[in-house]
């Protein structure tokens, strides 16, 4: 798995969706497609969500278009990657080639961003599982894990509905899924975890930040007709409680916890949704 940044500078000031991860994410696929064309075909046909774009994060100023913003040259904003396909190092090394050595911008539709640096680093399921192991072992049981989620985060249920909350279930059973689905063939059987929405919320409260909170419905995706497709979702800080947990589940949730920077959480995660960032806390 890699977790790939870059700092981007426009070269001027435009306008751009207020949702813009749906645009990020085609101009990252023309981007990858203009040097390895095969792994854009990857990236777009996979079913895991195998990378995780978070779109433009940063400062905007308002504009007189409904639903847009607008970047400006004196603001510096951060595009966050991450790419948890099993073939993780070939996606890295085409973003590489896309942004480093063959060009340094990311094209949009009304304007251009510079690529002022590009950082990355890499783990896996088994060091994530190790890391998780030792920070439980050094806290008391009841420390918590809170997560950010900076981007709407669009968790779906069933029958396309999404949910609006950042109910235990729902997060760490969307984590889940993700992280067996992405655990290399090879080491399937020792790395994959087991357990059920129950046991989530069997062993955890979750505690929303009222003053963070918020619901929204973002554009993921357009009809053949150029129709718009949204998706609900919610952003904000959520608190993660043990109640009276097991070793074994509070290393299996910090583990998925920090998966989900890689990972994202939820739906459209390619296309800017869910985004997180995590804290241990106690």
């Amino acid at each position: 798995m890699r977790h790939v940044e870059l700092t981007l500078e426009p070269r001027e000031s435009f306008i751009i969706p207020s949702a813009d991860g749906y645009q990020v994410y085609g101009a990252l696929l023309d981007a990858l497609d203009n040097v390895a064309a095969d792994v854009s075909e990857r990236v777009h046909d996979s079913p895991l969500g195998s990378l995780h774009n978070s779109g433009l994060l940063g400062s905007f100023r308002g504009c007189e278009r409904k639903f847009h913003k607008r970047v400006v040259p004196a603001e510096t904003y951060m595009l966050s990657l991450g790419v948890t396909d099993p073939d993780d190092q070939a996606v890295f090394e085409a973003l590489a080639d896309a942004f480093v050595f063959s060009g340094d911008s990311l094209d949009l539709a009304e304007g251009s961003l510079q690529v002022r640096d590009f950082a990355s680093h890499n783990t896996t399921h088994e060091e994530l599982l190790e890391t998780a192991a030792e920070t439980v072992a050094d806290r008391p049981d009841t420390f918590e894990i809170e997560l950010r989620f900076r981007t709407p985060t669009c968790i779906e249920e069933a029958d396309e509905i999404t949910t609006m909350f950042p109910h235990r279930g729902s997060v760490f059973r969307s984590l889940l899924r993700k992280w067996n689905a992405t655990i290399p063939d090879e080491h399937s059987d020792e790395l994959a975890l087991a357990m059920t929405r129950e046991e989530f919320e069997a062993n955890l409260i979750e505690k929303p930040n009222a003053r963070t909170y918020e619901t929204h419905s973002v554009l993921v995706n357009r009809g053949e007709d150029g129709s718009p497709i949204l998706a609900q979702g919610f952003t904000g800080s959520c608190t993660y409680k043990f109640k009276d947990t097991s070793e074994a589940v509070r290393n299996a949730v910090t583990a998925l916890a920090q998966f989900g920077e890689y990972s994202g959480v939820g739906s459209s995660v390619a296309r800017g949704c869910g985004v997180t960032e995590v804290e241990v806390q106690g």
